[in-house]
């Protein structure tokens, strides 16, 4: 067997150094969210069809996409591994893709963890345990898992950003946002274009209420995020929210038509920035014309799929927006059959996924109280179906604006009021709780009078 060393020192088997300079490359590109690292990954298995860890990598690229169509190919990689001489550290990159493809995503996190714990420098593991942690919504092993193998490696490892940029991430969403923005603006020192340490700061500054700060350090380091990045889409939907948080309208709408939407991309994670964008605007009451239906056509096809929770819920904000009853009960129904298995959905959908879309219907159905009464006990574990609390955010606001419209100005207040402590910058969360004021007290003066 073939063994040579990738870029860290960990032993890999079956390549040609041609392979593992491809393999490095596919692994920065996948680090950095840039270029085609399916393709480079492809170039490099051409080279060495014996490479376990290229065929590792093309296998979780398709396993880590949230899609049903995706899995297949994520299948016929592992497949083609399988049958290859193998080392005990391929071996148990294997049982981890093999427990992604049976849908188990806390056993496959597991597996990554043993990995780490012998090998804390392979980048692979750490790379697609960090994105599990963020499909499970474990903020606390978004931070940590980097933490125990960053005193490991070096500034002068290749990928060294990346281990930064992951880790800025987990501190934000720890709620640690000094150190998270310190950490995130290192990454991005020592690679501009790290994709993913962008966003990081971008949620720092997010979550801070920080929308000038915000949209400066979007619209500064366009020429870095926005080019050939497969993660651009959600970079420019980060900008849109800090125009939406400061009521600017037109801005969100001009970014939506552009950039967001302008190659009506069917790719999971963009049509999920979609409709959470759509979704705010329409809690407003602001027209967004037709987009809508663009929007819920490419859902459509997905209806039946019951896959991922957070992604139904998103499919489902399309088809009450656009009224389509008949796809939003095949989400349903595609839901009720995703409870009775045991794979990692099933739970997701079971405890949050499905009382969210059923609460989305009422809301849809202008049935604001069933929706209050279906999303006010899932806010304090919302995380259990993924997203970071930017995206899930959506779903408080959702709660906010269908308290308001069933009368329920107490609860309105209170809600409002945690938002206002948390982000008073925000017209928004001020115009809810000086609404919502207001209207208690004509209630108030009335009842006296």
């Amino acid at each position: 067997m073939m063994t040579s060393v990738d870029a860290r020192g960990e032993p890999v088997s079956g390549a040609s150094d041609t392979a593992i300079t491809l393999y490095e490359k596919a692994l920065a590109q996948f680090q950095c969210y840039q270029g085609d690292p399916v393709a480079t990954i492809e170039s490099a298995i051409a080279d060495s069809p014996a490479f376990v860890m290229a065929h590792c990598l093309r296998a979780y690229l398709f396993a880590l996409a949230t899609e049903v169509e995706a899995m297949t190919e994520a299948r016929s990689s592992f497949e083609a591994a399988e049958v290859l001489n193998t080392s005990a550290r391929e071996r148990r990159h294997l049982a981890a893709i093999a427990e992604f493809l049976n849908g188990n995503w806390e056993r496959a996190i597991t597996a990554l963890e043993d990995i780490l714990i012998d090998s804390p420098r392979d980048a692979l593991a750490l790379q697609v345990v960090h994105l599990s942690d963020f499909y499970t919504g474990d903020a606390r092993s978004l931070r940590d898992h980097v933490a125990r193998v960053l005193p490991e490696w070096s500034p002068d490892d290749p990928g060294y950003h990346a281990l930064l940029g992951m880790y800025a991430f987990g501190l934000e969403e720890c709620g640690d946002y000094g150190r998270a923005e310190e950490v995130g603006r290192r990454a991005i020192e020592l690679n501009p274009q790290d994709a993913w340490a962008q966003h990081a700061v971008a949620h720092v500054m997010e979550m801070q209420g920080r929308q000038a700060d915000g949209i400066d350090w979007m619209r500064g380091r366009e020429r870095y995020w926005a080019d050939d990045s497969f993660f651009a889409i959600h970079n420019w939907w980060h900008l849109a929210l800090y125009h939406l948080d400061l009521d600017q309208i037109d801005e969100v709408l001009a970014l939506y038509d552009g950039p967001i939407r302008k190659d009506r991309s069917q790719v999971m994670l963009d049509l999920l920035d979609a409709s959470a964008l759509l979704w705010r605007l329409h809690l407003r009451g602001a027209d967004v014309g037709g987009r809508w239906k663009e929007l819920a056509d490419c859902w459509e096809p997905l209806a039946e799929d019951g896959f991922y929770a957070f992604n139904d819920a998103h499919a489902m904000m399309a088809f009450m927006a656009d009224g389509r009853d008949k796809a939003a009960e095949a989400i349903l129904t595609a839901q009720s059959k995703a409870m009775a298995g045991n794979a990692s959905n099933a739970m997701m959908t079971n405890q949050i996924g499905h009382p969210v879309c059923n609460a989305l219907r009422a809301f849809g159905r202008d049935d604001y109280a069933t929706c209050v009464d279906l999303l006010r006990p899932l806010r304090s574990r919302l995380n259990r179906f993924g997203g970071s609390h930017a995206q899930r955010d959506i779903f408080d606001l959702t709660l906010l604006e269908a308290a308001k419209r069933d009368g329920q100005l107490a609860l309105v207040r209170e809600l409002a009021n945690e938002r206002v402590e948390l982000k008073p910058s925000s017209p928004l969360n001020q115009r809810y709780r000086e609404d919502a004021a207001r209207r208690l007290a004509e209630i108030s003066g009335a009842a006296v009078v």
